[in-house]
C-alpha cells in the first residue's frame, strides 16, 4: 500500500479531523443540543468520511488497479463518477 504509506500524514490529520467532529457529535448528543445542529454534525461527518474514501480509493485505483501507462487513460471516467457520487 504505497499510495497510503506515500500520504499518511495527511490522511492521518483527516482521520483526527474527523474524530474530533464525532468526539463533539457526542457532545452535542449527551447535552440534548436541538435536533437540527446534530443533524448538520451528521452531515459534515458523513461528508468528511466520504472525502476520506474518495481519497483512498483514487489511490487504490491509480496505484493497483491501473497504474502509469496501463489503462489510465480508462481510470479518469470513473474517478469522474466516484467525485461526483462521493459529494
Amino acid at each position: 500500500m504505497a499510495h497510503i504509506a506515500q500520504n499518511k500524514k495527511p490522511l492521518i490529520s483527516r482521520v483526527r479531523r474527523i474524530s474530533g467532529q464525532v468526539a463533539s457529535l457526542e457532545r452535542a448528543i449527551e447535552a440534548d443540543d436541538d435536533c437540527g445542529v446534530i443533524l448538520q454534525q451528521v452531515a459534515s461527518i458523513r461528508g468528511a468520511v466520504q472525502g476520506l474514501m474518495l481519497q483512498l480509493m483514487e489511490g487504490h485505483l491509480k496505484e493497483h488497479v491501473a497504474p502509469k501507462g496501463s489503462r489510465s487513460d480508462e481510470l479518469e471516467p470513473v474517478l469522474a463518477v466516484l467525485r461526483a457520487y462521493l459529494r
